[in-house]
């Protein structure tokens, strides 16, 4: 052998003997020489005192999983046993956090690459007590030194896979929410499929979104303060944490009771959620969701909370969409936009607490509302408007409805900010129109101020009752507009204070007290039968204008002109009292048609007026109508309306031109 072989031999023997030495002392090296060193570092970083206490250990094994030529490179599994954080100095407890027990593994290769790869970290026993003081410092936030905002970024990238944990307990002390929490985290056991929870609905369809389910593994169980209230809950989560994978679906069933509201993640009404969450959503019937919820607890802004491509039912409807929450300054705000495909009708009643006392009370209420009344008297929360801002749109594809309420579609756009909020628009579908609505409510005020806008066009007669055959070859319409203002905190606290004008158009149609049963009318029902007996009449025209002031609604004009008569109606609708007080007045355009003598009244309460034969007798024809000049210029403004429908002339001109001129019709020919 040469002496160069030689020199090469020995030198390739050193090099192998060095690192077999060297894998020896990393096999058996005490790491927990290196304690004193590390527990120094850390809490100098975190400045506060931390400690591993017990044992700390490396151990190297294989990752059969890795495959190929990487399952032969060892991976460094480290222990590290009764581990302890304190709390900063402000805090009169010593320590904030400890574990019994906690398991990593690295791997190594990805060091080369500068990546720091923890695919999996187990937690034993992990016990924390958290707090904060009514100035705003938490023990949860962490104090770094300031680093040279000159310096390039680290390279080194830190990547967690996934947390398992098992039996824990933390305490929560919020001075600044007035509310201490005890929560226990217990495993299951034998961890409880997903699809007995959520249904096999459920978990099909998260299936199909190519994501496995896990399975719930952890109870939780929580009692104390929220908001200064008694609460108590349990509930059920997944196993770990895949911070990884945001496709993965984190299994998650919760219940609480917070003094004597109830809540769940499938709950009675989601305005019910309001104690736990502090997210400001509406009185609902029966809600249940699944989705997918993604945090960032660190983005610039505040904490941001996405709950995207979610299902659920709120009563018999369905709901999708996705929603974001922002836990922004001075106040959060929730975004978003929801779809209904099918929209039950009666499943809005809540928003406006117009539902049953039996619904109310289902979703957690107590009805307010008096057998006597008509307009709902339930106040809405305008307290929790000023506590969110909102920007969310709301489409319904299709209405289901009764056929006293021909609905087809919805679209509105909600903004709520600083307790106003805004409903522009508010667009309706009905009987092949539109119903366009701008709502403005300003919960600022006390009591709460209203306004709203309303237009009705083109709205089908024979689509409006389309179990009415003689309406069925109508060609007629309803057009109509309202603009009141109002102040109150509730529907009729609104309309009772309401002030301004409701304007309406009916062109051909028919009536008759088979059409007044249809529409729940019982005193039209009389009222028409007094006039034309039981037969169908063909009316030409109806016209209405109302004068609203502090709630009473007077006519300014209000007439139908039918093929036998023209009809009057003359008074009030009081909406404070919910009192009627009107005069029919019929003017025969032929004496045989019609043999009534004496106009005819309808006065009291709207949920069930009376109607009647006043003792007054008729006035000669015409002589009534002498101060018809007041109603040309309502009957002006109602020319407005007139709008022809399919190429049909539209027969209400030629009356409102009649009273515009000052003039009394008998009389009314329709020219086509």
């Amino acid at each position: 052998m040469t002496r160069t072989r030689k020199i090469l031999a020995w030198s390739i023997v050193s090099l192998v003997v060095l690192l077999a030495a060297l894998v020896l002392i990393i096999v058996f090296f005490d790491w927990n020489r290196i304690k004193p060193a590390l527990n120094a570092k850390v809490s100098e970083e975190l400045h506060r005192p931390f400690a591993i206490n017990g044992n700390l250990a490396v151990v190297w094994r294989r990752e059969l999983d890795e495959g190929g030529w990487r399952a032969w490179v060892p991976w460094p599994h480290v222990v590290a046993e009764d581990l302890s954080l304190g709390n900063p100095d402000w805090s009169k407890a010593p320590q904030m956090a400890s574990l019994k027990r906690v398991e990593l593994r690295i791997s190594p290769l990805a060091l080369l690459a500068q990546r720091v790869v923890i695919p999996r970290i187990d937690l034993t026993e992990p016990n924390a007590e958290l707090q904060r003081l009514a100035d705003g410092r938490a023990n949860w936030t962490f104090k770094f030194d300031q680093k040279d905002p000159n310096a390039q970024p680290s390279p080194w990238v830190v990547d967690i896979g996934a947390i398992g944990f098992d039996k824990g307990h933390v305490t929560l002390d919020d001075q600044s929410l007035k509310t201490q929490l005890d929560l226990l985290i217990d495993p299951l056991g034998k961890p409880i499929p997903f699809n007995e929870i959520v249904g096999d609905k459920a978990a099909k369809t998260a299936q199909e979104k190519g994501a496995a389910p896990q399975d719930y593994a952890f109870a939780l169980k929580v009692k104390g303060q929220y908001h200064g209230q008694k609460l108590a809950g349990q509930g059920k989560v997944g196993g770990l944490l895949a911070l990884q994978d945001a496709a993965r679906p984190f299994p998650l069933q919760a219940q609480a009771t917070i003094a004597d509201t109830s809540i769940e993640l499938a709950g009675t009404s989601l305005g019910n959620l309001y104690p736990l969450t502090g997210v400001t959503l509406p009185d609902t019937p029966p809600y249940a969701t699944d989705g997918h919820l993604i945090a960032k607890l660190h983005e610039p802004t505040g904490a941001v909370f996405r709950y995207e491509d979610f299902n659920g039912k709120i009563g018999a409807s369905d709901i999708h969409g996705s929603l974001a929450y922002v836990a922004s300054q001075p106040r959060p705000k929730l975004s978003g936009s929801l779809l209904s495909n099918q929209l039950l009708f009666a499943d809005l009643a809540p928003l406006i607490g117009a539902d049953s006392n039996a619904k109310q009370k289902a979703r957690g209420g107590e009805s307010k509302q008096p057998a006597d009344k008509v307009l709902p008297v339930e106040a809405f929360k305008t307290e929790r408007w000023r506590d969110m801002d909102a920007d969310v749109e709301f489409t319904g594809k299709r209405i289901v409805h009764s056929e006293k309420l021909p609905f087809n579609d919805l679209y509105t756009h909600l903004v709520l900010t600083d307790g106003v909020l805004s409903l522009e628009p508010l667009r309706f579908g009905v009987a092949g129109g539109k119903l366009d609505a701008q709502i403005r409510l300003n919960g600022q005020t006390e009591p709460l101020e209203g306004k709203a806008k309303l237009t009705a066009r083109g709205f089908k007669l024979k689509q409006l009752f389309p179990t009415f055959e003689p309406m069925k070859t109508s060609f007629g319409e309803l057009n109509g507009d309202a603009d009141i203002t109002g102040r109150g905190n509730s529907v009729a606290k609104l309309l009772g204070s309401a002030n301004g004008t409701l304007k309406m158009l009916i062109n051909d149609g028919a009536i008759s007290r088979e059409l007044m049963e249809l529409a729940g009318l019982n005193v039209g029902n009389y009222v028409v039968g007094r006039i034309f007996g039981d037969k169908e009449v063909k009316i030409n025209c109806a016209a209405a204008d109302f004068d609203i002031k502090t709630g009473l609604a007077t006519t300014r004009l209000f007439v139908f002109d039918t093929e036998n008569a023209i009809i009057y109606i003359d008074g009030t609708a009081n909406m404070a009292t919910e009192q009627l007080d009107l005069t029919i007045t019929p003017e025969s355009k032929g004496w045989r048609l019609i043999s009534l003598r004496s106009p005819l009244y309808v006065r009291g309460k709207f949920i069930k007026p009376d109607a009647g034969v006043k003792a007054v007798p008729l006035m000669l024809r015409g002589a009534g109508m002498v101060a018809l000049g007041v109603i040309a210029a309502p009957a002006a403004g109602l020319l407005a309306l007139v709008a022809p429908s399919g190429g049909e002339p539209n027969q209400c001109a030629p009356l409102l031109e009649q009273m515009k001129s000052g003039k009394a019709p008998v009389t009314v020919k329709p020219t086509r």
